[in-house]
């Protein structure tokens, strides 16, 4: 994702789950077949080089799980301030936390 008007368009009418450290957005009627993942990693998070490694993290870990987002979808992972200090390990077990939650909302 990359336009706002997308991230806005998913925030208000996608399904959230939230976890500890990561609030995931998620729409399943979106156009075209692969998904499109957009992350949202504000100042809250920490300074720049915080965010720059809490967003290098959440990307490695959605590419190893994008084959688990529905054909079509847009998802919007935003992280929280308790993100910062998350391993790798603790943010991918919080995104399949998050996406458990989203499937038992379908």
């Amino acid at each position: 994702m990359r336009r706002s008007s997308d991230f806005a368009s998913v925030v208000r009418r996608g399904a959230r789950a939230r976890t500890g450290r990561l609030i995931v957005h998620q729409q399943i009627d979106l156009a075209g077949e692969a998904p499109v993942v957009g992350l949202v990693v504000g100042r809250s998070v920490g300074g720049s080089v915080v965010r720059h490694q809490v967003s290098r993290r959440l990307r490695a870990q959605l590419a190893q799980r994008l084959q688990v987002l529905p054909a079509g979808s847009g998802t919007v992972v935003r992280a929280l301030p308790q993100s910062a200090e998350a391993s790798s390990a603790e943010l991918g077990a919080a995104l399949d936390t998050a996406f458990a939650r989203l499937a038992g909302k379908r």
